[in-house]
Protein backbone atom coordinates (compact mmCIF):
# COMPACT_ATOMS: atom_id res chain seq x y z
CA UNK A 1 0.00 0.00 0.00
CA UNK A 2 1.47 3.18 -1.09
CA UNK A 3 1.11 6.37 0.93
CA UNK A 4 0.60 9.82 -0.34
CA UNK A 5 3.42 12.26 0.35
CA UNK A 6 2.16 15.68 1.26
CA UNK A 7 4.54 18.58 0.69
CA UNK A 8 4.37 21.74 2.74
CA UNK A 9 2.96 24.53 0.66
CA UNK A 10 5.21 27.61 0.32
CA UNK A 11 3.61 30.91 1.13
CA UNK A 12 3.01 33.06 -1.91
CA UNK A 13 5.19 36.18 -2.16
CA UNK A 14 3.11 39.24 -1.66
CA UNK A 15 3.46 41.89 -4.35
CA UNK A 16 5.23 45.06 -3.30
CA UNK A 17 3.02 47.93 -2.38
CA UNK A 18 3.50 50.68 -5.01
CA UNK A 19 3.13 53.28 -2.29
CA UNK A 20 6.04 51.76 -0.32
CA UNK A 21 8.19 51.61 -3.43
CA UNK A 22 7.41 55.22 -4.26
CA UNK A 23 8.09 56.30 -0.69
CA UNK A 24 11.45 54.50 -0.69
CA UNK A 25 12.42 56.10 -3.97
CA UNK A 26 11.35 59.49 -2.65
CA UNK A 27 13.47 59.06 0.49
CA UNK A 28 16.50 58.02 -1.58
CA UNK A 29 16.01 61.00 -3.85
CA UNK A 30 15.85 63.36 -0.87
CA UNK A 31 19.01 61.86 0.59
CA UNK A 32 20.80 62.28 -2.74
CA UNK A 33 19.64 65.89 -3.01
CA UNK A 34 20.75 66.67 0.54
CA UNK A 35 24.14 65.08 -0.06
CA UNK A 36 24.58 67.12 -3.22
CA UNK A 37 23.50 70.33 -1.52
CA UNK A 38 25.20 70.01 1.88
CA UNK A 39 28.06 67.61 1.24
CA UNK A 40 30.57 70.45 0.98
CA UNK A 41 29.38 71.92 4.30
CA UNK A 42 29.82 68.61 6.08
CA UNK A 43 33.29 68.25 4.58
CA UNK A 44 34.16 71.81 5.66
CA UNK A 45 33.10 71.11 9.26
CA UNK A 46 35.15 67.91 9.34
CA UNK A 47 38.18 69.68 7.84
CA UNK A 48 37.97 72.53 10.37
CA UNK A 49 37.69 70.11 13.31
CA UNK A 50 40.61 68.02 12.05
CA UNK A 51 42.77 71.11 11.44
CA UNK A 52 41.98 72.60 14.84
CA UNK A 53 42.95 69.35 16.56
CA UNK A 54 46.15 68.99 14.51
CA UNK A 55 47.49 72.56 14.60
CA UNK A 56 47.47 74.88 17.60
CA UNK A 57 47.71 77.97 15.41
CA UNK A 58 44.74 77.14 13.18
CA UNK A 59 42.01 78.59 15.42
CA UNK A 60 43.97 81.69 16.42
CA UNK A 61 42.31 85.03 15.75
CA UNK A 62 45.01 86.18 13.33
CA UNK A 63 44.87 83.01 11.24
CA UNK A 64 41.08 83.00 11.04
CA UNK A 65 41.00 86.68 10.11
CA UNK A 66 43.59 86.21 7.36
CA UNK A 67 41.63 83.27 5.94
CA UNK A 68 38.36 85.21 6.07
CA UNK A 69 39.73 88.32 4.33
CA UNK A 70 41.65 86.39 1.68
CA UNK A 71 38.54 84.28 1.03
CA UNK A 72 36.39 87.38 0.55
CA UNK A 73 37.89 88.36 -2.81
CA UNK A 74 37.62 84.88 -4.31
CA UNK A 75 34.10 84.60 -2.91
CA UNK A 76 32.93 87.75 -4.72
CA UNK A 77 34.29 86.35 -7.99
CA UNK A 78 32.65 82.98 -7.27
CA UNK A 79 29.34 84.74 -6.63
CA UNK A 80 29.17 85.99 -10.21
CA UNK A 81 30.48 82.67 -11.51
CA UNK A 82 27.62 80.85 -9.76
CA UNK A 83 25.01 82.65 -11.85
CA UNK A 84 26.96 81.91 -15.03
CA UNK A 85 27.41 78.20 -14.34
CA UNK A 86 23.77 77.71 -13.33
CA UNK A 87 22.81 78.93 -16.81
CA UNK A 88 25.11 76.27 -18.24
CA UNK A 89 27.88 78.69 -19.18
CA UNK A 90 31.46 79.36 -18.10
CA UNK A 91 33.54 82.53 -17.65
CA UNK A 92 37.30 82.25 -18.05
CA UNK A 93 37.88 86.01 -18.05
CA UNK A 94 37.30 86.68 -14.34
CA UNK A 95 40.95 86.21 -13.31
CA UNK A 96 42.16 88.85 -15.76
CA UNK A 97 39.22 91.12 -14.89
CA UNK A 98 40.12 90.77 -11.21
CA UNK A 99 43.68 91.95 -11.88
CA UNK A 100 42.51 94.70 -14.24
CA UNK A 101 39.95 95.91 -11.70
CA UNK A 102 42.63 96.16 -9.03
CA UNK A 103 44.96 98.21 -11.21
CA UNK A 104 42.19 100.54 -12.39
CA UNK A 105 41.00 101.03 -8.80
CA UNK A 106 44.51 101.85 -7.57
CA UNK A 107 45.00 104.32 -10.42
CA UNK A 108 41.59 105.90 -9.89
CA UNK A 109 42.04 106.22 -6.11
CA UNK A 110 44.06 109.40 -6.65
CA UNK A 111 40.83 111.02 -7.87
CA UNK A 112 38.69 109.82 -4.97
CA UNK A 113 36.88 106.75 -3.71
CA UNK A 114 34.03 107.09 -6.21
CA UNK A 115 36.40 106.88 -9.18
CA UNK A 116 38.34 104.03 -7.56
CA UNK A 117 35.15 101.98 -7.32
CA UNK A 118 33.21 103.05 -10.40
CA UNK A 119 36.06 102.83 -12.92
CA UNK A 120 36.78 99.09 -12.48
CA UNK A 121 33.05 98.36 -12.29
CA UNK A 122 32.42 100.22 -15.53
CA UNK A 123 35.31 98.66 -17.48
CA UNK A 124 34.93 95.10 -16.19
CA UNK A 125 31.15 95.27 -16.41
CA UNK A 126 31.43 96.43 -20.02
CA UNK A 127 33.71 93.50 -20.87
CA UNK A 128 31.20 91.16 -19.22
CA UNK A 129 28.42 92.77 -21.23
CA UNK A 130 30.32 92.19 -24.48
CA UNK A 131 30.85 88.56 -23.45
CA UNK A 132 27.14 88.16 -22.86
CA UNK A 133 26.17 89.78 -26.15
CA UNK A 134 28.51 87.58 -28.17
CA UNK A 135 27.34 84.43 -26.38
CA UNK A 136 23.61 85.21 -26.38
CA UNK A 137 23.15 87.05 -29.66
CA UNK A 138 25.89 85.57 -31.85
CA UNK A 139 25.53 82.12 -30.24
CA UNK A 140 29.27 81.73 -29.81
CA UNK A 141 30.72 79.20 -27.37
CA UNK A 142 31.20 80.70 -23.87
CA UNK A 143 34.58 79.00 -23.58
CA UNK A 144 35.94 80.74 -26.69
CA UNK A 145 34.38 84.14 -25.99
CA UNK A 146 35.55 84.37 -22.38
CA UNK A 147 38.98 82.99 -23.28
CA UNK A 148 39.35 85.85 -25.77
CA UNK A 149 38.16 88.29 -23.10
CA UNK A 150 40.71 86.86 -20.67
CA UNK A 151 43.53 87.59 -23.10
CA UNK A 152 42.11 90.99 -24.02
CA UNK A 153 41.73 92.11 -20.40
CA UNK A 154 45.26 91.00 -19.63
CA UNK A 155 46.45 93.03 -22.64
CA UNK A 156 44.63 96.14 -21.37
CA UNK A 157 46.23 95.58 -17.98
CA UNK A 158 49.72 95.47 -19.47
CA UNK A 159 49.00 98.57 -21.53
CA UNK A 160 47.84 100.55 -18.49
CA UNK A 161 50.90 99.52 -16.46
CA UNK A 162 53.53 99.86 -19.24
CA UNK A 163 54.04 96.10 -19.56
CA UNK A 164 53.77 95.68 -15.81
CA UNK A 165 56.56 98.11 -14.93
CA UNK A 166 54.23 100.53 -13.10
CA UNK A 167 52.54 99.79 -9.80
CA UNK A 168 49.90 102.27 -8.69
CA UNK A 169 49.66 102.85 -4.95
CA UNK A 170 46.65 103.71 -2.80
CA UNK A 171 46.87 106.40 -0.14
CA UNK A 172 46.32 104.70 3.22
CA UNK A 173 44.49 107.76 4.59
CA UNK A 174 41.65 107.57 2.03
CA UNK A 175 38.21 106.06 2.60
CA UNK A 176 38.91 103.68 -0.25
CA UNK A 177 41.79 102.13 1.69
CA UNK A 178 39.47 101.80 4.69
CA UNK A 179 37.18 99.59 2.60
CA UNK A 180 40.03 97.10 2.33
CA UNK A 181 41.86 97.50 5.63
CA UNK A 182 39.14 98.74 7.99
CA UNK A 183 37.42 96.54 10.55
CA UNK A 184 33.88 96.38 11.87
CA UNK A 185 33.35 94.52 15.15
CA UNK A 186 36.86 93.17 14.80
CA UNK A 187 36.21 91.67 11.36
CA UNK A 188 37.68 93.02 8.13
CA UNK A 189 35.41 95.25 6.04
CA UNK A 190 35.81 93.06 2.90
CA UNK A 191 34.25 90.17 4.81
CA UNK A 192 31.14 92.19 5.66
CA UNK A 193 30.85 93.45 2.10
CA UNK A 194 31.12 89.90 0.79
CA UNK A 195 28.49 88.59 3.20
CA UNK A 196 26.11 91.38 2.18
CA UNK A 197 26.64 90.56 -1.50
CA UNK A 198 25.98 86.86 -0.89
CA UNK A 199 22.76 87.59 0.99
CA UNK A 200 21.60 89.81 -1.87
CA UNK A 201 22.66 87.20 -4.44
CA UNK A 202 20.79 84.44 -2.61
CA UNK A 203 17.62 86.53 -2.46
CA UNK A 204 17.84 87.35 -6.17
CA UNK A 205 18.51 83.76 -7.20
CA UNK A 206 15.87 82.10 -5.02
CA UNK A 207 13.17 84.76 -4.67
CA UNK A 208 13.12 86.79 -7.88
CA UNK A 209 11.75 86.16 -11.36
CA UNK A 210 15.24 86.67 -12.75
CA UNK A 211 16.50 83.84 -10.55
CA UNK A 212 13.78 81.59 -11.96
CA UNK A 213 14.93 82.48 -15.45
CA UNK A 214 18.53 81.61 -14.54
CA UNK A 215 17.51 78.12 -13.41
CA UNK A 216 15.20 77.65 -16.38
CA UNK A 217 17.85 78.59 -18.94
CA UNK A 218 20.34 76.24 -17.34
CA UNK A 219 17.85 73.40 -17.06
CA UNK A 220 16.61 73.46 -20.65
CA UNK A 221 17.17 76.50 -22.81
CA UNK A 222 14.63 75.52 -25.49
CA UNK A 223 11.93 74.77 -22.92
CA UNK A 224 12.68 78.07 -21.17
CA UNK A 225 12.23 79.94 -24.45
CA UNK A 226 8.90 78.17 -25.09
CA UNK A 227 7.71 79.22 -21.63
CA UNK A 228 8.48 82.83 -22.46
CA UNK A 229 11.70 83.24 -20.50
CA UNK A 230 14.04 85.92 -21.96
CA UNK A 231 16.91 83.54 -22.65
CA UNK A 232 19.22 86.01 -24.40
CA UNK A 233 18.64 88.77 -21.85
CA UNK A 234 19.26 86.36 -18.98
CA UNK A 235 22.60 85.25 -20.44
CA UNK A 236 23.68 88.83 -21.08
CA UNK A 237 22.80 89.77 -17.50
CA UNK A 238 24.69 86.91 -15.84
CA UNK A 239 27.90 87.57 -17.80
CA UNK A 240 27.65 91.28 -17.04
CA UNK A 241 27.15 90.41 -13.38
CA UNK A 242 30.20 88.15 -13.47
CA UNK A 243 32.31 90.98 -14.88
CA UNK A 244 31.02 93.39 -12.23
CA UNK A 245 31.82 90.95 -9.43
CA UNK A 246 35.35 90.35 -10.74
CA UNK A 247 35.98 94.08 -11.05
CA UNK A 248 34.64 94.77 -7.56
CA UNK A 249 36.73 91.97 -6.07
CA UNK A 250 39.82 93.41 -7.74
CA UNK A 251 39.04 96.88 -6.39
CA UNK A 252 38.58 95.58 -2.84
CA UNK A 253 41.81 93.62 -3.12
CA UNK A 254 43.65 96.77 -4.23
CA UNK A 255 42.22 98.61 -1.22
CA UNK A 256 43.41 95.78 1.04
CA UNK A 257 46.93 95.72 -0.45
CA UNK A 258 46.92 99.53 -0.97
CA UNK A 259 48.32 98.90 -4.45
CA UNK A 260 47.31 97.53 -7.83
CA UNK A 261 49.42 94.40 -8.27
CA UNK A 262 49.60 93.33 -11.90
CA UNK A 263 50.55 89.69 -11.35
CA UNK A 264 47.40 88.80 -9.38
CA UNK A 265 44.45 86.88 -10.80
CA UNK A 266 46.39 84.23 -12.69
CA UNK A 267 44.41 81.00 -12.37
CA UNK A 268 41.71 82.67 -10.29
CA UNK A 269 39.05 81.68 -12.81
CA UNK A 270 39.85 78.02 -12.13
CA UNK A 271 39.67 78.57 -8.38
CA UNK A 272 36.29 80.24 -8.73
CA UNK A 273 34.94 77.45 -10.92
CA UNK A 274 36.29 74.87 -8.47
CA UNK A 275 34.64 76.60 -5.51
CA UNK A 276 31.29 76.82 -7.29
CA UNK A 277 31.34 73.17 -8.36
CA UNK A 278 32.54 71.96 -4.96
CA UNK A 279 29.65 73.91 -3.44
CA UNK A 280 27.16 71.76 -5.33
CA UNK A 281 26.45 73.69 -8.53
CA UNK A 282 26.31 71.43 -11.57
CA UNK A 283 28.59 72.29 -14.49
CA UNK A 284 25.79 71.23 -16.80
CA UNK A 285 23.59 74.00 -15.38
CA UNK A 286 20.11 74.17 -13.90
CA UNK A 287 21.11 73.37 -10.30
CA UNK A 288 23.12 75.31 -7.75
CA UNK A 289 23.17 77.40 -4.59
CA UNK A 290 24.76 80.70 -3.62
CA UNK A 291 25.52 79.47 -0.11
CA UNK A 292 27.21 76.38 -1.54
CA UNK A 293 29.68 78.53 -3.48
CA UNK A 294 30.65 80.35 -0.28
CA UNK A 295 31.20 77.00 1.44
CA UNK A 296 33.29 75.87 -1.51
CA UNK A 297 35.52 78.94 -1.22
CA UNK A 298 36.01 78.41 2.50
CA UNK A 299 36.81 74.74 1.98
CA UNK A 300 39.50 75.56 -0.60
CA UNK A 301 41.02 78.16 1.74
CA UNK A 302 41.02 75.73 4.67
CA UNK A 303 42.82 73.13 2.56
CA UNK A 304 45.40 75.70 1.47
CA UNK A 305 45.86 76.88 5.05
CA UNK A 306 46.36 73.33 6.32
CA UNK A 307 49.05 72.73 3.71
CA UNK A 308 50.74 75.96 4.81
CA UNK A 309 50.47 74.85 8.44
CA UNK A 310 52.24 71.59 7.64
CA UNK A 311 55.19 73.59 6.36
CA UNK A 312 57.10 70.67 4.89
CA UNK A 313 54.89 70.55 1.79
CA UNK A 314 55.54 72.74 -1.22
CA UNK A 315 52.85 75.25 -2.18
CA UNK A 316 52.32 73.32 -5.41
CA UNK A 317 50.57 70.65 -3.34
CA UNK A 318 47.73 73.11 -2.85
CA UNK A 319 46.90 72.81 -6.54
CA UNK A 320 47.30 69.03 -6.47
CA UNK A 321 44.97 68.63 -3.48
CA UNK A 322 42.44 71.12 -4.84
CA UNK A 323 42.44 69.41 -8.24
CA UNK A 324 42.02 65.96 -6.74
CA UNK A 325 39.24 67.18 -4.47
CA UNK A 326 37.45 68.82 -7.41
CA UNK A 327 37.66 65.59 -9.41
CA UNK A 328 36.10 63.66 -6.53
CA UNK A 329 33.30 66.20 -6.21
CA UNK A 330 32.49 66.05 -9.93
CA UNK A 331 32.44 62.25 -9.81
CA UNK A 332 30.13 62.36 -6.78
CA UNK A 333 27.85 64.90 -8.48
CA UNK A 334 27.62 62.74 -11.60
CA UNK A 335 26.77 59.65 -9.54
CA UNK A 336 24.16 61.48 -7.49
CA UNK A 337 22.63 63.02 -10.60
CA UNK A 338 22.29 59.62 -12.27
CA UNK A 339 20.85 58.12 -9.09
CA UNK A 340 18.20 60.82 -8.89
CA UNK A 341 17.24 60.30 -12.53
CA UNK A 342 16.92 56.54 -11.99
CA UNK A 343 14.76 57.05 -8.91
Amino acid sequence: MTGTVLSKAKPMKQPEDPADTEAGASRSERVSALAQQHGALVTLVVAVIAASLSFDTFLTADNLENMAVSSAFLAVVALGMTFVIITGGIDLSVGSLFALGGVLAAWGSQYGTAVALLLPLAVCGLIGLVNGLLIARSRLAPFIVTLAAMLGARGILLSVTDEGSKTYLVDKDTFFATLGQGKVLGIGAPVWITLALFVAGAVVLRRSRFGQYVYAVGGNEDAAALMGAPVARTKITVYTLSGLCAGLAGALNAAWLVSGVTILGSGMELEAISAVVIGGTLLTGGFGFISGSLVGVLLLKVIQNVINQIGSLDSAYQQVVSGAFLALVVIAQTWLGRRRRVL
